[in-house]
């Protein structure tokens, strides 16, 4: 009765801090004096290397939830990530909601995503960001089961939107921007708009101005 109570508790609001609180998901890092950059659904042929390479020269690091199909269809991209000294997470295997489906599915896919990740890139992942920002109590039980720390963020550029602009996505994220937040863009078009991470590519910049104005820096999220 317990266990079916969980899986049929109500979706978590994307980014809601309160529900992120009562799930244990982590939305803000200790550190109040920095921020970090966070990366969703790669890793891509030409966006993920792009955003390494601005990643480079701002001297910024970051963390890459990365899907375990992408991970397998592009293993030197996800490797990449690693060799440049950035933090690699699973955002699942095939990017659908865990939450519609039995704990003995949602497992499967965990399973998958942290072999695919961990095969391509000969590190062991350790960050979980369901994806859609979509959980219950019984995915995140099922992510700590598979030694994985279920990871939110605090601010979004919106950038996977056909209608973003660089700026438009540098303004979502640094608006009011506050130390010790987690920053949620993404380095792939798998799953968004075509061509999207142009725009987030655009909005790296920006960004760091204005973190860099907020008097913060970049931190890695581990």
């Amino acid at each position: 009765m317990g266990a079916v109570a969980a899986w049929t508790f109500p979706a978590a609001a994307v980014a809601s801090d309160r529900v992120a609180h009562l799930l244990g998901m982590q939305t803000h890092l200790d550190d109040r004096h920095g921020v970090a950059l966070t990366f969703d659904d790669g890793p891509h042929p030409q966006g993920t290397l792009a955003v390494l390479d601005a990643l480079g020269r701002l001297g910024a690091p970051a963390a890459f939830f990365l899907t375990g199909e992408q991970a397998l269809e592009y293993p030197s991209v996800a490797r990449e990530i690693v060799a440049r000294g950035h933090t690699v997470g699973v955002h699942g295997h095939r990017h659908r909601l865990l939450t519609l489906r039995g704990p003995g599915e949602s497992m499967a896919d965990l399973r998958l995503a942290q072999d695919a990740v961990a095969h391509t890139t000969g590190t062991i992942p350790r960050l979980y960001r369901p994806p859609y920002g979509v959980a219950n109590p019984a995915v995140v039980l099922a992510a700590r089961r598979a030694g994985l720390r279920p990871v939110l963020w605090a601010r979004w550029g919106r950038d996977w939107e056909r209608r973003a602009t660089g700026a438009s996505v540098a303004a979502n994220v640094t608006r009011d921007l506050r130390g010790g937040e987690i920053l949620l863009l993404h380095d792939a078009d798998h799953y968004s708009a075509p061509g999207s991470w142009r725009t987030t590519l655009a909005a790296l910049p920006g960004i760091a101005a204005a973190v860099a104005e907020a008097g913060l820096s970049f931190r890695a999220l581990r």
